[in-house]
Order: structure tokens, then sequence, then C-alpha cells
């Protein structure tokens, strides 16, 4: 039986594979449809259990936040032309539509979703048949707070959620999410950075006092005024506010209201900071 254009057609809409794998397939299984979306599922198979240890070191990142819930998808995959393919940056927005519309909590749970019935794994297979790359599910964050709100930076490689303790007006909680992307805070506050890291950079900074030449005695003040340096810079709520440097992030949000605070966040880059 001749393939037709119009089961050509059909099959692409149904997979989204290209027109002369979609046009084997129906030779193949002599223009059966069914059959022939089981070969292309079949080669996005054999692709990926090809293409295994390969590095998927580009993709797509995208965020969302809706009431009190936000959350971060990453979906990787090896080259940039890949990861700016309109069907790859698709898939990403459905996973994380998924996510959102579940308030999945692990990567574990992401991967389970079901999307028109078909699981998030069968979907990432049949696009790495369509593309032959390797992609996986690279990451996966959420927040939750009685205000939250999202910020994906331009290129899709990388974004940021943040919760704060109250309702937050949308372009405030955008500001703080552009914030985190930009200066790369390892923690809210002084108290939340952990225990180890204080230790590594009290040392750090008692030796560096120790070199230049400070008495044995100044080092543990030296290294605590070098201490309190450190987080000015690493902690959110004490950073410089971009957008005004004689503000704090915290002194911002007091602008805007006493009370509010942000409390947590999340941040997703495929780059290299």
């Amino acid at each position: 039986m001749a393939v037709t254009m119009s089961d050509i057609s059909k099959l692409r809409k149904l997979t989204g594979a290209g027109m002369m794998d979609c046009k084997k397939a129906l030779e193949e299984t002599n223009s059966d449809i069914d059959a022939a979306v089981e070969i292309i599922r079949k080669k996005g198979q054999a692709v990926a259990a090809k293409r295994e240890d390969r590095e998927a070191s580009e993709g797509c990142v995208l965020s969302a936040c809706e009431g009190e819930f936000a959350a971060i998808v990453a979906l990787k995959c090896e080259t940039d032309f890949v990861a700016k393919n309109e069907g790859f940056v698709a898939l990403t927005k459905s996973i994380l539509d998924a996510a959102m519309a579940a308030k999945a909590k692990t990567l574990d749970e992401v991967k389970a979703l079901l999307i028109n019935g078909q699981p998030i794994s069968e979907l990432i297979v049949e696009e790495i048949g369509k593309t032959g790359e390797k992609m996986e599910l690279g990451a996966y964050e959420y927040i939750e707070g009685a205000g939250v709100t999202n910020y994906d930076h331009l290129g899709n490689k990388l974004s940021t959620i943040v919760a704060f303790n109250l309702p937050v007006e949308h372009q405030v909680g955008k500001n703080v999410a552009m914030q985190v992307a930009s200066m790369n805070p390892i923690s809210v506050s002084r108290d939340e950075v952990p225990a180890e890291v204080v230790a590594q950079e009290r040392d750090i900074a008692r030796e560096k006092a120790r070199q230049e030449g400070k008495k044995e005695e100044m080092l543990d003040r030296i290294a605590e005024g070098r201490l309190n340096k450190f987080y000015k810079e690493s902690c959110l709520m004490e950073q410089e506010y971009i957008m005004d440097e004689k503000m704090t992030i915290e002194k911002y949000l007091q602008s805007v209201n006493k009370d509010l605070k942000a409390i947590s966040f999340k941040r997703v880059n495929l780059n290299e900071d």
C-alpha cells in the first residue's frame, strides 16, 4: 500500500517526528498508523539507550507561580540548538504545568506524572527520538509561602522563585527574584548559613589576616569583620539591592510593608555562575 501525505501528516501530528521518519515507519507497517507510532517510540528508546553515556549540559529552565506555590523545572539536553527548539521548550512547559497542577514536592513525583494520560518519561523518550540527543529532567524545585513569585532570565537557562511571609505585589516580588538571579545568595539570612560554611569562611579570614602580617591577638576580630562582609554579600536580606545600592533587600521590602520578609528561595542555573 502506497504511503500517502495524509497518513504522513497524521503520524507527524501524533508523534512530532520528522517527515522522513514518518514515511519510513508507514512503509514498514504498510500504513498502519498505530504500528508506525510504536516504531517511532521504539526508535526514541533506542536513541535514548545509545546516548545514555553522553553529557546533557544544555537545556531549558522554566518557572511558574500560582497562589501560594511556585516551582522550577529544568529539562536538559546536549546542545543549545535543541534547547531552543520550539518542541523542546513546549515539552518543558508542559512538564512544569503538570508539576504545578499536582503541587509536586520532589523530582521523582514529577517523573511519575501523566500528561494527557502519557507518562512524562515516555514523552521525553519521544522527544529524544525526534532530536537524537540525550535528554533528562535535570532539576525540580518548589517553594510555598503566603506570597510567591518567579523570574525566568532571558534565554531560559536561569530561573528563580522566592517565597514571602505575606502576599506580595507582582513587581515587588519579581524585583527580589531578579536579585536572586543576579546576586546568587546562599541563604535568606545569616542565621541560615550552614555552620560548616561559616567555619570555613572564618578560617579563611583568619589565615588571610595572618598572611598579611596581622598580630595573632587581632585575628579573631579581623575574621569577624570579614565574616560580616561575607554575610552582606551572600545573604539575600543583607545584600545591596541591585536597583538601589543605598538599600538592602531587607530595607527595600520594609519600604513596601514594614513586616514583609523573604522566607525562602530557589535558583536553578544551567550556566556557570
